[in-house]
């Protein structure tokens, strides 16, 4: 039996108990013939507080189109976003990853109300990107995600510049190394126009990994959002839809075991961001996929860095759409046998049979083959130990350190940690510690690029390394742990740190440890008290309220498994811990 395309929205519009429903309608454009077609819903994320998702609405026209031409009736819905970067090192980046859930929320309230028969996603910046795929596990009706695309390269003084470097300037100025008017330059020639930030940061990363997972068109990210192609991708991704819509293919068919390790693969080649640990537990929470932490850590310890990308590498998005863009990407990762050739994609061809359609620009340097990787392995690794029981995650690309032993320098909270960097109050060899970040506890678990960069453009990148239950964006680089699990306010050992206490990070044998006996760890631990939390009322304590632990994914369904503190378990004792008088 085929599949009805009109399967939920019949309900919706046809017979004579509808009249009302359709003259509503009929009053704002849609006639007797457009709602006997099938209705796709059309969500986006347009809003002016960003560069990212300013291209939304225009290309949702291109979408419409598509979806007209190939006989639908699509249906516009506008929902929010927070912009990381403009929130980032203030209160308002709180609210980043709880719009995550917000617009998941809100894109399956529309989707479920209006009864859509398919529905495309258009997705900008960071949070955005998971929610979408969210919201299509959880109604899982047939669908696609269509990335609106990076920001054109700015240029400063005869180089290319993307936002990193303003924030890594922040840290230079602070110490004298450039001027006001070298900064003020910069700020203005680093982000020419709309669209996500253009290095492998946190946009681009989910971007590349829905692409290899399936749920987004092949060889469409990575068209920039200005790009004058990008309208032929929209009209496409239209037609696509009502192809998948005929065709009866779901989220549930595409977002499987086998996709979302394809997807890992795609982030630990491309040394992406640390955030992807975070999202791609959360799409799996929402499909009903079994995965884990852990099983993040095998996949990128056998897959090679091949991917020269900001912020750890050369190049950024732009170039590898020049180089051959995504597809070229799963051709190494096929010809690798790193992933499952055999999975399906949203347009009904294998990853393999688009590993052999890729097309590599001759010369470029942005994909490197397998002979030759920038590193063997890949750019995301799991710790656990007597700091981080539940695991936390450390983004190895962009630098070669493995193992740092050095004292703690304790904050927290972000602000407090920002004003010793910019006030020169760290030294080299230090572990800053930042806590009272998590998902709880921030409550939102806020990025800590404003200090990772100043460390950066303080010139210790290279001489400490930091710590935190918060997040990280995609744009650091350096040695740093974050998504360290339990968070302070769920009892993680994390809260017993104190100014002093020697703390180890050793990649190696996956382990973060405090030098510090068990025994005392816990009596700390129990003696905590965290800073009173102003966010008591509203929307982030409705979030903390139902938030699970960062190694869940950060998510609010209430069917995903919960992190429940043991008052009478012992933090694991590491080799450092162990070793201590």
């Amino acid at each position: 039996m085929s599949f009805d395309p009109k399967h939920r929205s019949r309900a919706l519009t046809e017979g004579p108990a509808r009249a009302a429903a359709r003259a509503y309608l009929h009053g704002i454009g849609f006639d007797a013939e457009s709602l006997a077609k099938p209705i796709i819903g059309v969500a986006h994320c347009w809003i002016e507080t960003m560069p990212c998702n300013f291209t939304h609405r225009a290309l949702a026209a291109k979408v419409k189109e598509g979806i007209r031409e190939a006989g639908g009736t699509p249906m516009e819905l506008n929902t929010i976003a927070i912009s990381d970067g403009v929130t980032m090192g203030t209160s308002g980046m709180k609210t980043s990853l709880v719009s995550r859930e917000v617009i998941a929320d809100s894109i399956e309230l529309v989707a479920r109300g209006h009864l859509f028969d398919g529905i495309v996603c258009i997705s900008g910046c960071d949070k955005t990107i998971p929610a979408t795929v969210m919201a299509m596990a959880r109604l899982d009706i047939p669908g696609v995600m269509l990335y609106s695309g990076s920001i054109h390269k700015g240029r400063f003084r005869g180089r290319d510049v993307t936002i990193q470097e303003v924030f890594e300037a922040v840290g230079k100025h602070a110490t004298g190394q450039i001027s006001d008017e070298d900064l003020e330059e910069l700020e203005q020639a680093a982000s020419p126009g709309a669209g996500a930030c253009g290095g492998q940061f946190t946009a681009n990363t989910m971007a590349m990994a829905f692409e290899v997972l399936g749920i987004s068109p092949m060889g469409s990210s990575m068209v920039p959002a200005e790009d004058g192609n990008k309208a032929q991708v929209g009209i496409d991704t239209g037609k696509l839809a009502m192809d998948v819509l005929e065709r009866g293919l779901r989220p549930s068919d595409v977002i499987t075991r086998a996709s979302l390790e394809n997807a890992i693969a795609a982030v630990a080649t491309s040394g992406g961001s640390t955030n992807a640990v975070l999202h791609l537990l959360a799409i799996a929470r929402e499909a009903g996929v079994d995965l884990k932490i852990d099983d993040f850590d095998p996949i990128s310890e056998r897959t090679p860095l091949t991917c020269d990308l900001l912020p750890g590498g050369q190049y950024a998005a732009p170039d590898l759409y020049d180089a051959g863009g995504v597809p070229l990407v799963v051709k190494r990762l096929v010809e690798g046998d790193l992933v499952d050739a055999d999975a399906i994609t949203v347009d009904g061809k294998t990853l393999g049979e688009h590993a052999a359609e890729a097309k590599e620009t001759p010369g470029q340097q942005v994909v490197r083959p397998l002979d030759n990787p920038i590193k063997a392995s890949g750019g995301i690794q799991i710790l656990r130990g007597s700091l981080a029981p539940d695991g936390c995650v450390v983004k190895l690309s962009g630098h070669e350190r493995r193992y740092h032993k050095g004292p703690a320098r304790v904050f927290d909270g972000e602000e407090a940690a920002m004003a010793a960097v910019i006030g020169s109050e760290i030294q080299q060899g230090d572990v800053i510690v930042i806590r009272n970040e998590g998902p709880v506890g921030g409550p939102g678990m806020r990025e800590m690029l404003a200090v990772t960069a100043a460390i950066n453009g303080a010139g210790l990148g290279e001489h400490v390394a930091l710590l935190t239950d918060g997040r990280f964006s995609g744009a650091t680089h350096g040695f740093m742990a974050g998504h360290v699990a339990p968070e302070a306010v769920h009892g993680g050992p994390i809260a017993a740190v104190r100014d002093g206490d020697e703390i180890v990070i050793d990649v190696e044998n996956r382990r973060l440890d405090l030098s510090v006996d068990a025994d005392e760890i816990a009596s700390r631990v129990a003696e905590y008290t965290p800073p009173p939390n102003p966010d008591a009322t509203g929307v982030l304590a409705k979030y903390a309220a139902l938030v699970s632990s960062a190694s869940e994914g950060a998510v609010t369904n209430p069917a995903a498994p919960r992190h429940t503190p043991d008052p009478t378990a012992q933090p694991i004792p590491g080799p450092a811990a162990q070793a201590s008088p």
